[in-house]
């Protein structure tokens, strides 16, 4: 069988559908928009933020609390829709239905039994588990998806690849490094368009953080590095739709930076925010790749982000393509990154340069022929 010859059926389960939100989002639109010019693609989600005459929407009722029990309807609703008529089902939920599976976050299992802990402390988590229906539910969800054989599972990065088999031994010989792609803009908007259009002063040197989590990917240790730096103190603009946007707003003031912090929330368009800032900084705790730096990288942005593991793409970035942090948690270590950045023109113009040729190395095109060979292996399998 020949994917040129054949036309498939495919059924793309993700909760959430939609560009702006956080990177497992971002991904799965764009494979499904790369397949879409050549196969009949189908959608199935709960939110739905995307128009394209090319894919079918099939949009599945949520619930808002409690997540485990939406996880699990959701789950369970997809697995009866997709259970017939469709050549493929590709998931990117926990859950049981789908043959070809990608994995953009660290297994929960992973952090409640970490591989290596003491005996001892497994058996207090386990007791937690089992007295816990949430976490029951959540475990029980996640290894639905990794029983192999038959299934193929994407894994956006090398470090997820490891902790994945580490947690899940038995889906080793199923899993596959399939790194997300990037769009390299043609015709981005002039760096005076964009700050008049956001409304961001005019001659300050502009620092940009963006995610949804928070705390998990170092606004507190960003906040505090940025307190300390002087003299001409850089600007923050924060993008995110967070939980805790009031609190860390709150923390700000109480810091004396609220006129030096920006938060603009969700963004639906990113490309201006990118062209009014002057370095991107990632400072993450925890990132299985980290698709904001390369989408930064893409726009010309040179990037201040966390060496692997505590970000995956940084596994395969050196100190000429970006500032590599060796602590995330320091402020004292960004603070001495930033402040350097700050005063030298020259190495962020370098950076910048390299980062453009990083970017240029992930393309969506790539990753969608990636899973069509899946596809077709998966499908010869049960030909």
């Amino acid at each position: 069988m020949s994917l040129a010859l054949k036309r498939l059926r495919i059924a793309i389960i993700t909760r959430n559908f939609a560009t702006h939100g956080g990177g497992a989002e971002r991904y799965a639109v764009a494979v499904a928009e790369q397949l879409a010019a050549r196969h009949e693609v189908h959608v199935f989600a709960q939110a739905i933020e995307h128009d394209d005459a090319r894919m079918s929407y099939h949009r599945l009722s949520s619930m808002r609390k409690p997540r485990w029990l939406n996880q699990l309807l959701f789950a369970r609703n997809v697995a009866r829709l997709t259970r017939t008529g469709f050549d493929i089902v590709h998931s990117h939920e926990n859950g049981w239905a789908g043959q070809v599976q990608t994995v953009h976050v660290r297994p929960m299992r992973h952090n409640l039994l970490p591989p290596a802990s003491p005996r001892a402390r497994r058996a207090v988590q386990w007791l937690k588990i089992a007295t816990s229906l949430r976490l029951m539910t959540y475990l029980r969800l996640e290894a639905a998806r990794f029983r192999c054989p038959g299934r193929a599972i994407g894994v956006v990065s090398q470090t997820l690849r490891d902790e994945m088999a580490a947690s899940y031994p038995a889906s080793q010989d199923c899993l596959h490094i399939i790194p997300p792609g990037v769009i390299v803009p043609e015709h981005p908007p002039s760096k005076e368009e964009a700050l008049q259009a956001l409304g961001l002063p005019q001659d300050a040197f502009l620092l940009l953080f963006v995610a949804n989590d928070f705390r998990r990917k170092g606004l507190d240790t960003l906040l505090e590095a940025l307190e300390h730096l002087h003299p001409m103190p850089p600007h923050l603009i924060v993008v995110g739709h967070s939980a805790h946007l009031a609190e860390y707003q709150a923390r700000s003031r109480a810091m004396g930076l609220d006129d030096r912090v920006h938060f603009l929330g969700q963004q639906q368009d990113m490309q201006p925010v990118y062209a009014a800032a002057d370095v991107l900084v990632h400072p993450t705790r925890e990132d299985t790749f980290g698709m904001v730096v390369l989408e930064a990288m893409a726009q010309g942005l040179p990037v201040v982000v966390s060496r692997a593991p505590y970000c995956g793409l940084s596994a395969d970035l050196d100190e000429h393509e970006a500032v590599l942090l060796h602590d995330p948690a320091s402020k004292d270590e960004l603070g001495a990154a930033l402040h350097a950045l700050l005063n030298d023109e020259t190495r962020r113009a370098a950076l910048a340069q390299a980062g453009r040729k990083v970017a240029a190395r992930y393309d969506w095109a790539q990753v969608a022929q990636a899973y069509e060979r899946l596809y077709v292996e998966l499908l010869e399998a049960r030909a």
